[in-house]
């Protein structure tokens, strides 16, 4: 394989392993970032004298984002390692290659001195049959020593791209050693945490009354939370029925849209994976769906939204553009309802609004205060996304990282 070859397969190898590196790199800084956050909603939930279930439930997002960094550390060792093998093989051509050029220049410089003498040169060049011919001579003279310069100048180049090289590879395996560093941390830190998530567990069973209860309640709210949006729903369309007939619109079995609204539901349905969060910071402590209960053997808890957790004192915001369609209480604070064309969203656990019914509200505009439970110190955001009566996952309409 020629010197070229390796140059080019080396530098597109490269700015692949920097590309790779550098979204590895992002990745680990978000999630320790979510660590931290995790971190600090733990400090604030340990506050409560007795273990609670959603200190359970941070815990047990830790020891996942944990393992996530894990995972992130273990393929930076692994592009590493796969860099180290190219770099090693780029090495070796190269020093085969210097070699040859130090042998070919040497043979050269084995012939020039042999044939250093002045006046041989000169014979051979008059002794030429004609001009046209001596010149030709004189040309070739003159390239040799001009192929000699062109050798030594090649050693150079190649010596020196064989140190640097040599000087990245080594800061490769330097960066190699630290990271396996790294990730025994990691490894002693998730043991200690899956030794306490282990605790957390059984403290938790020993009130098994207490959680079941706490769950009921749950399940109260939830189906409280879904009446009051079915209502809005019902009184939405209805609205936009009886405004379609005034205008002279036609009127359809589910949202009868004007065309600024419509334009606004398009938009909505076309941001789907890349809305802003309803929190600046955040976690996602309560997923979609059905879920196994976390203590509880073989109960299920059904979400029709998510939950986010957060730090005491943040505020909710609206994920698009839209207007309030209801603010209304529920038990332990306020939701309030923002419809844009035929989607909900729904912001529940609300300690105080700053919106109000009818109210047009922009993109990321700050809508209330999250409320915090004094029981647990839980801080979170109980959000849904709805289109006309269908629940949505709203994991799946928010953007991946914040």
């Amino acid at each position: 394989m020629s010197g070229l070859v390796l140059l080019v397969l080396a530098l597109l190898g490269s700015a692949a392993f920097a590309q790779d590196r550098e979204e590895l790199e992002r990745n680990k800084r978000r999630i320790e970032q979510e660590i931290t956050l995790i971190n600090q909603l733990l400090r604030e939930t340990q506050t409560t004298a007795e273990t609670s279930l959603n200190q359970l439930v941070i815990l047990n997002n830790r020891i996942s984002t944990r393992q996530s960094l894990i995972n992130n550390i273990n393929n930076e060792i692994s592009y590493i390692n796969r860099s180290i093998t190219a770099m090693e093989r780029e090495r070796t051509a190269l020093e085969n290659e210097l070699k040859e050029l130090r042998d070919s220049y040497a043979r050269m410089i084995y012939y020039a001195h042999r044939n250093r003498n002045s006046y041989q040169r000169m014979m051979f060049i008059f002794s030429s049959r004609d001009f046209n011919q001596a010149y030709l001579r004189l040309r070739y003279l003159q390239q040799i020593a001009r192929h000699r310069q062109v050798q030594a100048e090649k050693i150079q180049e190649t010596s020196e791209k064989l140190h640097e090289q040599i000087r990245e590879l080594e800061e490769r395996k330097v960066e190699q050693e630290q990271l396996l560093a790294r990730q025994n941390e990691e490894m002693v830190t998730l043991a200690s945490e899956q030794a306490s998530q282990t605790r957390s567990v059984d403290q938790l069973r020993r009130r098994e009354q207490d959680l079941r209860q706490q769950l009921r309640d749950q399940e109260r709210a939830a189906r409280d939370l879904q009446r009051a949006i079915e209502r809005v729903i019902a009184e939405e369309r209805r609205k936009a029925q009886e405004a379609a007939r005034a205008d002279g619109r036609p009127v359809t079995g589910a949202f009868s849209l004007t065309p600024a609204e419509q334009i606004i539901s398009d938009n909505f349905a076309e941001n789907k994976g890349s809305l802003p969060w309803p929190l600046e910071r955040g976690v996602i402590t309560g997923r979609f769906g059905e879920q196994p209960h976390p203590v509880l053997p073989g109960i299920t808890i059904v979400n029709n939204g998510i939950d986010i957790s957060t730090a005491q004192g943040s505020r909710a915001r609206a994920v698009f553009e839209g207007t309030v369609a209801r603010v209304f209480t529920i038990p332990g604070g306020y939701a309030v309802i923002i419809r844009h064309g035929e989607y909900l969203s729904v912001y529940a656990n609300l300690s105080e609004v700053f919106v109000s019914n009818g109210q047009r509200v922009n993109i990321r505009e700050e809508i209330g205060v999250v409320a915090t439970d004094p029981r647990e110190a839980k801080t979170y955001v109980h959000f849904e996304v709805w289109h006309r009566n269908n629940k949505l996952d709203p994991a799946d309409w928010i953007a991946r990282h914040r």
